[in-house]
């Protein structure tokens, strides 16, 4: 029976009647709204391109690392995804890594037995792999590994960077060591910036692991002139000392006996664009001679505040 079919309804019964009906579907409406809310497409942001020095395996767990990674990532957008090329994946040609979950790699020994049982288990990132097999297709044969799980170049530094591990990652190889190689790499893959894709470098400004002094050492001369050598080189954009860095960086034979972990930043480099400008979230020493400093390519209008040369010792 509705609110008018009573022949002894009065009329202020039914206009009350008509109103509850009315509030009561007004109310339906609203609690269907907030059970069930429109998701908002998500905004693809442009994002920066990067170089983490990752440091020893021990840097997951250190709080104070973990920290300074964390307070990088929070001055930028949330990437869709995360392209990272560690100095421990050497492979010809190009090779992408795992695209669902699998191990980690555990790459180092002698450690502590906590540092083994650390996780990290990000989205694998299938529409990136197949993005960059498009993107490289012109120039460079392109391979998967889908065994091949992240190395500690990647995992150390993404549980600092992505504690959440919420963020979709996908490891690739380091295909050569010839810096022009590694640049007109990062070139192509420059357009994925404007999809999202966070490309990431991981190595070591200075790697001596023939020297480690005891904590409040000096900085020795070659390690501080080579990074402030680096330091100079980026912000100027001098690429043509950086393609030559064997021949015009100051000791840079001591720095790095072996060059896998300064060739990231040449692919970094290569992907940045000519509007960006060089920031440093991170600079300082460990051991005294380890150069932790991290680089940032991006709009300079967008630029978060940055460390400053560190002092040697």
């Amino acid at each position: 029976m509705t609110a008018t079919s009573d022949p002894h309804l009065s009329r202020r019964q039914v206009i009350a009647a008509g109103a509850a009906t009315g509030a009561l579907a007004a109310f339906g409406a609203r609690s269907l709204e907030a059970a069930d809310p429109v998701p908002k497409p998500r905004a693809i942001p442009s994002m920066p391109v990067g170089f983490v020095s990752h440091g020893s395996p021990m840097m997951a767990l250190s709080a104070v690392r973990n920290r300074e990674w964390g307070a990088w990532a929070a001055s930028m957008a949330t990437p869709v995804a995360v392209l990272v090329v560690s100095a421990h994946y050497e492979r010809a040609p190009v090779t992408l890594g795992a695209t669902t979950p699998v191990p980690l790699i555990y790459d180092f020994g002698g450690f502590p037995r906590a540092l083994y049982k650390l996780k990290y288990a990000p989205p694998g990132a299938l529409k990136l792999a197949r993005r960059v097999a498009q993107v490289l297709a012109p120039t460079t044969k392109v391979r998967s590994n889908p065994k091949r799980g992240h190395d500690h170049g990647a995992w150390v530094p993404l549980r600092g960077l992505y504690p959440k591990a919420d963020v979709p990652v996908l490891s690739v190889s380091l295909p050569s060591s010839d810096p022009k190689t590694l640049f007109r790499l990062g070139q192509a893959l420059r357009p994925l910036r404007d999809e999202g894709v966070f490309i990431l470098g991981s190595g070591q400004m200075t790697h001596n692991l023939r020297y480690r002094a005891k904590r409040g050492a000096e900085t020795p001369a070659w390690a501080a002139e080579f990074d402030a050598w680096a330091e100079q080189t980026l912000r100027t954009r001098d690429v043509d000392a950086l393609l030559d860095w064997q021949k015009k960086a100051p000791a840079a034979r001591t720095n790095h006996p072996t060059v896998e972990h300064f060739t990231p930043l040449l692919l970094a480099a290569g992907a940045q664009r000519s509007s960006d400008v060089a920031r440093f979230p991170l600079a300082s020493f460990d051991g005294a001679a380890f150069s932790n400093r991290c680089v940032s390519f991006e709009p300079a209008k967008k630029a978060p505040p940055e460390k400053t040369t560190p002092k040697r010792g």
